[in-house]
């Protein structure tokens, strides 16, 4: 159903983002997140108003680099052979409100949903969400699939937090990243700890941590933790069987 074209100036960051989107597709089915056809992730071509996201309606197992499906920032179908993601317009509307994210993830996770269908926030109790979220993960309002009104409330709630993550009320959780991998990350650590700080309410009261402790914590995970780029060593050769992708003469050298 495509009823455009890549541009030849991204089309080598198009194709080696179709490959990346796939693959983390998978990382959804890994850690449990979604059943059947659920969920979705997708990635903006960096420097330029596009995104990749999964066709809709489409089986895990059967995902590939060729079946994902290239937007514009209207959520327009540029480059595609099948119906984009029920959630496109959503992707699309934090694309172009939030030009910082580079990743947008679905899911309809156990624990999240469960938060999200009670209309609570998840309380920032644990040091993990302290260094993750910098915050409770809010919620964000009630909003029916189709147009850009869960976009809408995404954005609302996420702008000006820390918090990656949101509650759509008695919808699910969206997670936003710099890039389709972080936000996928930030998936994960978001049904994690729904479920422990589920857990810890079935045994008492969990106790908060106070603000300052939050933002040291914050502080500390976002800037200081893992391998500075001038600390790492030299990686091993890969051995992934993602094929590289092709180049394409560009400018900007995408």
């Amino acid at each position: 159903m495509s009823s455009n074209s890549v541009p030849w100036t991204a089309a080598g960051a198009v194709a080696s983002l179709r490959y990346q989107v796939a693959d983390l597709h998978q990382e959804l089915v890994r850690y449990g997140l979604v059943v059947w056809t659920a969920g979705n992730v997708s990635g903006r071509v960096p420097g330029h108003d596009l995104f990749v996201i999964k066709p809709s309606g489409v089986e895990y197992e059967r995902l590939s680099a060729g079946s994902m499906i290239v937007c514009d920032l209207d959520g327009t179908v540029v480059d595609g052979d099948l119906a984009p993601s029920s959630d496109t317009a959503a992707h699309a509307y934090v694309y172009r409100h939030m030009p910082e994210v580079g990743g947008v993830v679905h899911t309809h996770s156990t624990y999240a949903c469960a938060w999200a269908a009670r209309g609570e926030p998840v309380p920032c109790v644990l040091t993990a969400m302290a260094d993750e979220f910098g915050a409770e993960i809010p919620v964000g309002p009630f909003a029916l699939i189709g147009d850009d009104s869960i976009g809408r409330g995404i954005v609302d709630t996420l702008k000006g937090h820390r918090s990656p993550a949101v509650l759509m009320r008695s919808h699910g959780a969206f997670t936003i990243g710099k890039d389709p991998r972080a936000a996928v990350k930030a998936a994960v650590m978001c049904e994690d700890v729904a479920r422990t700080v589920h857990i810890s309410r079935q045994l008492g009261t969990p106790l908060p941590i106070g603000r300052a402790d939050v933002d040291r914590l914050y502080g500390r995970y976002q800037n200081v933790y893992g391998q500075r780029s001038s600390d790492r060593q030299p990686s091993a050769p890969s051995t992934s069987s993602t094929p590289p992708a092709p180049s394409a003469p560009s400018a900007e050298g995408a």
